[in-house]
C-alpha cells in the first residue's frame, strides 16, 4: 500500500510538472530533466517517510522502556520482606487511570505538544524520585508517576498517528510505533543489565534522562502531517475522519456546536453518549481480543512461567542447553527473553511489509493463546514428558513461549492498524473537526482493553503461580520452593 502511495504520488508530481510552463521542464521535449525531478521528489518522499517512521520507532521505544526498567529493576528497589508484586502493581495502575482519564473523560481538542512535554516532565521526575529516596513510599510514588506518563504518552502517540494520512502514512506512524514497543522490552532488560552494577541511584538517574529524548524527537525529527499532502488536491488529509461507522450526533446540550455555524473548533467536542455510541462496534471486533489477549498473556508470564522449572541440563547429555542454564534461576529469564524477542519481531510485521492479519482474524490469537495457557499450565502440574527427559519439557517450552509471543505481538500490531484505517467517505462527513475527534478517541480507547487485561492478569497470576507450586511438591518436584 505504501509503496502505491509513492508510485501515484510521484506520477501525480511528474505530470504536474510538465504542466507547470517551466521551460525547464517542458514535457515531452526534455524527458531527462523530468526525470531526474520525478526520482529527486521520489527520494524526497522517503526521506520523509524515514524520519516519520523513525520518530515513531522511538516514540514506542522510549516511551515503554521506563516500564520495562522498572520491572527490571523491582529485585532491587524495595527490601527483600517486600512483596515484588507491588512493583508491578504501582507500574501498571496509574497508567491504566491514564488510559481510561484522558479517553474517556476528557474531552475537546487534543494538545499534543502539552502532552508530550508534560510526559517527558513527569517521568523524569518519577525516575528521579525512585532513583534520589531510599524510602519505599517515595519509590512507589516515583513508579506510579513514570507509570502515568507511560499510560498517557501510549495514547498520545497512537492518536498521534491519526493524524496523518492518507491510510498507507498512518498505518506507516502505526507499524514503527509497534516496532518500537517491542523493542522496548530487550533494550530495557538489556540497559538495566548493563547499568545495575552502579547501583539504583546512578541507574535509574541515569535511565531519568531517557524522556528528554521524547520532545528532542517531537519538535526536531517528526515531519508535520502537512508534509503529507494530496497532490491532486492539496488537501491535509489530517482534517479528515477516518470513522467509517455512523458519526456521532452533536448534543448541543453539553456544549458540543458545529463549526459550520460559526463557533470555534474548541467548543466542539465529543459527549459521554457520543464516546459509548463510538465504543459499540468496536467492543467485540477490537475490544476483547485484545483484552483477551493480554489476559492470558501476562497470565502465563507472571503466573505460570516461574514455575516452568526443570533440573539444570548436564554438559554430557545437553551440551548446548547446559551453556545456557546454569541454574534453577535461569530459567524464568531464559522464557521472558524468548518471549520479548518474539513479541519484538511479531509486533514489527506492519513495519518489515508483511500483510496485516483480516479482521475476521483478529480473535484467533487470543484463542491460539489460551490453548497455550492450558497446555503451559498441565505441563507446570502435572508434567507432559517424563522428569528423566527435561531437555524435551525445554524445547516443548520454548517453542510454546515463542508461539505466545509472535500472538500477542501479532494482536497488538494489527489491532490498531486496522482501527487506524477505518475512513469513511469525506464527502458524508458534516463536521471534521467533531469526527477527527471521534477518530483519536477510537484508537486512543483501545489503550484500556490492554491495561485492563495486564492489570486482571496480575491478579490471577498471584493464586496461579502457588497453585501450580503446590501441584508440582505433591508429585515430588520441589524445584519451586527453592527460589
Amino acid at each position: 500500500m505504501l509503496r502505491n502511495y509513492l508510485s501515484a504520488n510521484s506520477a501525480r508530481l511528474c505530470a504536474t510538472t510538465h504542466c507547470t510552463g517551466d521551460p525547464t521542464y517542458s514535457g515531452c521535449s526534455s524527458p531527462f530533466r523530468a526525470s531526474h525531478a520525478h526520482g529527486f521528489r521520489l527520494t524526497g518522499e522517503r526521506w520523509l517517510l524515514f524520519k516519520l517512521g523513525l520518530s515513531f520507532f522511538v516514540f514506542g521505544l522510549i516511551n515503554n522502556v521506563l516500564y520495562v526498567i522498572i520491572l527490571s529493576a523491582a529485585l532491587d528497589l524495595v527490601p527483600p520482606s517486600t512483596p515484588k508484586g507491588i512493583i508491578a502493581f504501582c507500574n501498571i495502575t496509574p497508567g491504566l487511570i491514564a488510559n481510561f482519564g484522558w479517553s474517556y473523560i476528557v474531552r475537546g481538542r487534543i494538545g499534543y505538544t502539552r502532552r508530550v512535554v508534560g510526559c517527558c516532565l513527569l517521568s523524569f521526575t518519577g525516575m528521579l524520585a525512585v532513583a534520589l529516596h531510599e524510602s519505599l513510599l517515595s519509590r512507589l510514588l516515583g513508579i506510579c508517576l513514570a507509570s502515568f506518563s507511560s499510560g498517557l504518552g501510549s495514547i498520545t502517540y497512537v492518536q498521534l498517528s491519526t493524524t496523518y494520512s492518507p491510510a498507507a502514512i498512518g498505518g506507516h506512524c502505526i507499524g514503527y510505533w509497534s516496532s518500537g514497543t517491542g523493542a522496548a522490552g530487550l533494550f530495557g532488560a538489556f540497559l538495566w543489565w548493563k547499568l545495575r552494577g552502579l547501583g539504583v541511584e546512578t541507574g535509574i538517574g541515569i535511565s531519568s534522562l531517557l524522556p528528554f529524548v521524547l520532545p528532542l524527537t517531537y519538535f526536531f525529527l517528526l515531519p508535520t502531517p502537512a508534509s503529507f499532502l494530496d497532490p491532486a488536491t492539496s488537501v491535509v488529509y489530517s482534517a479528515l475522519p477516518l470513522d467509517d461507522t455512523e458519526i456521532p450526533t452533536i448534543d448541543t446540550s453539553e456544549g458540543s456546536s458545529l463549526l459550520g455555524n460559526g463557533l470555534k473548533s474548541d467548543s466542539v467536542f465529543l459527549t459521554t453518549a457520543d464516546k459509548l455510541r463510538l465504543l459499540q462496534p468496536m467492543v467485540l471486533k477490537y475490544m476483547l481480543p485484545l483484552f483477551c489477549v493480554y489476559l492470558y498473556e501476562y497470565t502465563i508470564n507472571q503466573g505460570i512461567a516461574p514455575t516452568l522449572l526443570y533440573p539444570v541440563p548436564s554438559p554430557e547429555r545437553y551440551g548446548f542447553l547446559s551453556k545456557i542454564i546454569h541454574s534453577v534461576r535461569d530459567y524464568y529469564p531464559l522464557w521472558q527473553l524468548v518471549y520479548q524477542v518474539t513479541v519484538f519481531i511479531s509486533r514489527s510485521t506492519i513495519s518489515l511489509g508483511i500483510p496485516p492479519v483480516p479482521v475476521r482474524l483478529l480473535p484467533l490469537p487470543a484463542i491460539v493463546q489460551l490453548a497455550i495457557l492450558i497446555t503451559l499450565a498441565y505441563e507446570s502440574a502435572f508434567g507432559i514428558f517424563s522428569e528423566d527427559h527435561e531437555g524435551r519439557s525445554i524445547g516443548f517450552v520454548f517453542v510454546l513461549i515463542s508461539i505466545e509471543g509472535i500472538c500477542g505481538g501479532l494482536s497488538y500490531v494489527n489491532v490498531f492498524y486496522r482501527i487506524n484505517q477505518e475512513r469513511p467517505d469525506p464527502s458524508k462527513v458534516e463536521n471534521k473537526e467533531l469526527a477527527k475527534q471521534a477518530r483519536e478517541f477510537k484508537i486512543g480507547s483501545l489503550a484500556f482493553s490492554d491495561g485492563c487485561g495486564i492489570l486482571f492478569a496480575s491478579l490471577l497470576a498471584m493464586p496461579t503461580e502457588i497453585e501450580l507450586c503446590k501441584l508440582q511438591v505433591a508429585r515430588g518436584k520441589l524445584l519451586c520452593q527453592g527460589l
